[in-house]
């Protein structure tokens, strides 16, 4: 802030100049004192002068709506809503969310520090204000092959940007855990930042080991007791509601008046449907508020934990010098946002995002789409040579719905001409995922439940976190036809049937995201997501399932380019269970 502005603050503080703006007869939602005030909002150069009776060059009258700090995600994957970030930052301000905290590890994982570049210039003159955590495993294991590979050398210079807050997610607490040195370098550049964590299930003297490390927060709580324990050790938790993992039920519990300043709320990664359909923070304080949080904590876990947490000051709470970022409700309890102020101007009016800065982002990535031609014959499974059983036993990734980590089984494969194939009488779908940065061949082939798929097939480019192609289906036809569009297309979704391409969502920017509007890109979603449930799928997000079943660091079995990941053994097993 200039020495002018500073001195215009005080000056509208202390009543000797009027303000640019008063926002009258709010009912404030006070995070600090826990209450709600009545009075008069003014506002200054975008910042909250004070409470009170203001002149001001221009009145608004809220006649009694609720006025809350614009609200903030601690934890968000912008790339996981399929959306470029100036028409993310256009969804989700309809919502209230004023600021994010972005960690672009899926943008990173495909284009490395270009990755990481590209969100922070695309976030400019936004209606959001975008910070950014540096993606600290990249990849995210050394059993799938990304794009590219960040050291700690990479990310060092980007520690100087303003929007920079520090080091994301550290998921590989195996290297944490074995004081892994190129691990440990990650987290020593970042000593004076906050450093967030990512340690699915996590307990006893390693989780100890994590936490010494200078680990801060985890969002990857599933059950109270693992959050309460991980609370035990110091975290911050950070309580996620996404498309595929809803954790708020079963944490709830724990936010109590004492605990309430280690709670944080974030999204991690929610599609664009969800987003225009439930909404963001503001559907996560809808949601506690009705599991008997009280609502004015719900308020704070969504805006003043997470500018506290992450050292954003001036941010997250109404109050004298903060920025004014404030979200008008008129039902605090439905958390129903009727206006947006951004630094004191309007910028949602009626759930309508005022703003008409231009869609697209300067400079967009450059393809990202590179395979070698993919063959019919590349997807067949020939049965090994030497099992030991006709049919052979097979290791098989237990899909779980609303969930991100997986189960193991073992089926006896059905076998056609000396080949592994699909069986769908036991929702046994064929899984293939194939590598797509290098145009090494590399192909990874392996077998899932849970899908329940009775024909076709699905193939998508978004495939956590290497974002390799991937591919669920009956058949190989279809699977290799889906594919086949999936390159044509330069990343997507598609679903396949009979020789047929039945709809897919087109995602041309890294294969990750589109670059249409955000109402049409949520209407291919539920396109492809309606095609998918003719095929016999019954998962309320189908490809966001699909999108975790590559991701080799949670869950206990899960399958990359480079063949089945035993992750809790954290190596390639055979399909062959013998």
């Amino acid at each position: 802030m200039s020495d002018n502005h500073l001195r215009d603050l005080v000056n509208v503080a202390a009543g000797r100049r009027p303000a640019d703006l008063v926002l009258k007869n709010a009912r404030i939602v006070n995070v600090v004192s826990h209450e709600i005030q009545t009075g008069h909002v003014a506002i200054v150069r975008g910042r909250i002068a004070g409470i009170g009776d203001y002149q001001a060059a221009e009145t608004i009258d809220l006649k009694g709506r609720y006025l809350c700090p614009g609200f903030m995600d601690a934890h968000v994957h912008i790339e996981s809503s399929m959306l470029a970030v100036p028409e993310f930052a256009r969804v989700v301000i309809a919502h209230g969310t004023t600021t994010v905290i972005a960690d672009p590890h899926e943008f990173a994982n495909v284009m490395g520090t270009e990755g990481i570049s590209y969100v922070l210039r695309s976030a400019k003159n936004g209606p959001i204000t975008v910070y950014v955590m540096l993606s600290s495993c990249v990849p995210a294991s050394p059993l799938e092959s990304a794009g590219a590979e960040l050291t700690a050398e990479d990310l060092e210079p980007f520690l100087t940007n303003p929007w920079v807050l520090g080091l994301a997610e550290m998921m590989n607490y195996p290297g944490v855990v074995a004081a892994q040195p190129e691990v440990l370098d990650k987290i020593a550049i970042s000593k004076d930042w906050v450093v967030d964590g990512h340690a699915p299930s996590l307990s006893g003297r390693e989780l100890t080991a994590y936490a010494a490390a200078g680990i801060m927060s985890d969002h990857e709580c599933i059950t109270a007791e693992e959050a309460a324990e991980k609370l035990r050790q110091g975290f911050h938790i950070m309580i996620r509601e996404g498309s595929q993992t809803r954790n708020l039920e079963a944490l709830v519990p724990l936010v109590t008046p004492l605990t309430a300043d280690r709670f944080l709320f974030c999204t991690d990664d929610k599609d664009v449907r969800d987003l225009i359909e439930e909404g963001q923070i503001d559907y996560m304080i809808r949601r506690a508020i009705e599991l008997g949080l009280d609502p004015i904590l719900a308020v704070r876990l969504g805006s003043f934990n997470t500018a506290r947490y992450f050292g954003i000051r001036q941010t997250g709470a109404i109050l004298p010098g903060y920025r004014a970022d404030l979200a008008v409700l008129d039902d605090l309890e439905r958390c129903r946002v009727v206006q947006v102020y951004r630094q004191g101007q309007l910028v949602v009016e009626n759930g309508r995002c005022l703003d008409d800065s231009p869609r697209q982002a300067a400079a967009p990535l450059r393809s990202s789409i590179n395979v070698q031609p993919i063959d019919l014959e590349d997807l067949a499974m020939p049965v090994p040579e030497g099992s030991s059983t006709r049919p052979p036993n097979v290791h098989v990734i237990e899909v779980l719905d609303n969930r991100i980590d997986t189960e193991r089984g073992i089926e006896p494969a059905r076998v056609e001409e000396n080949r592994l194939v699909a069986d769908p009488d036991r929702d046994l779908a064929k899984l293939v995922v194939i590598e797509r940065h290098r145009a090494s061949g590399e192909i990874g082939h392996g077998f899932a439940r849970g899908f329940k798929l009775r024909s076709g097939a699905l193939a998508s480019s978004v495939a956590h976190d290497a974002h390799n192609l991937v591919a669920v289906g009956t058949n190989d036809r279809d699977m290799h036809l889906a594919l086949q569009r999936l390159v044509k297309l330069n990343g997507g979704l598609v679903v396949a049937r009979d020789g047929e391409v039945l709809a897919d969502a087109p995602l041309p920017i890294a294969g990750l995201v589109t670059d249409q509007p955000a109402d049409i890109a949520a209407q291919q979603l539920r396109e492809v997501t309606e095609a998918a449930r003719t095929l016999g799928c019954e998962f309320a997000q189908p490809f966001m399932a699909l999108s975790f079943l590559s991701l080799s660091v949670i869950g206990k079995l899960k399958l990359t380019n480079q063949g089945l990941i035993d992750v809790e053994r954290f190596n390639v097993i055979p399909l062959i269970a013998d």
